[in-house]
């Protein structure tokens, strides 16, 4: 119905400049704004439009109020979940190309493997070099979690509820421990 459509156009274009406002926000904080941007959400998502659908979505919003806005505290915060959507199409991809898992063991196999491997890559560290070292029980490479910590630090993410942990210095070498 038209009608409707003018209904969803009309919110979508408040909302997105709410948006807009959040990313602003992320680059110049203060209290006063954050305060603003909370009165502002209560007014977008107190919205009654009539149309039943827009209305539950709006209203679906509106309970999720206190995760959508951590962002004002944690400014570091994404505000949007595309890498984790991501992450997840690699994962049915791998699932249709091979039929899947035989088993639940192979299933959860499957979900740590390409977790750490999806890890190392946004890290820049090699998956099978940092596979051979921990088998080798090198300690060429912090652990992933360590590394994330560092990586966290250098982009100054986590710091309005944590302390990042000091920085070792470390450089990913090769690791020989069987030939092959």
């Amino acid at each position: 119905m038209a009608y409707h459509r003018q209904l969803v156009d009309d919110f979508l274009k408040q909302y997105w400049e709410y948006y807009q406002d959040l990313l602003r926000y992320r680059e110049q904080p203060s209290a006063t704004e954050a305060e603003r941007l909370r009165a502002e959400f209560d007014r977008l998502f107190a919205t009654v439009t009539g149309y039943d659908a827009l209305d539950d979505r709006i209203r679906i919003t509106r309970d999720k109020k206190r995760g959508l806005l951590m962002v004002l505290s944690q400014r570091e915060l994404p505000l949007h979940n595309n890498p984790a959507e991501l992450g997840a199409r690699r994962r049915v991809r791998k699932r249709d190309v091979s039929f899947g898992p035989q088993s639940e063991r192979g299933r959860a196999a499957w979900d740590t493997f390409q977790t750490l491997a999806a890890t190392a890559q946004k890290l820049g560290v090699r998956f099978h070099e940092y596979v051979r070292d921990r088998i080798c029980q090198g300690t060429r490479f912090p652990s992933l979690a360590e590394l994330i910590a560092f990586r966290a630090q250098d982009l100054h993410l986590g710091a309005s509820w944590m302390a990042a942990p000091p920085r070792p210095a470390w450089k990913p070498v090769q690791v020989h421990c069987w030939h092959g």
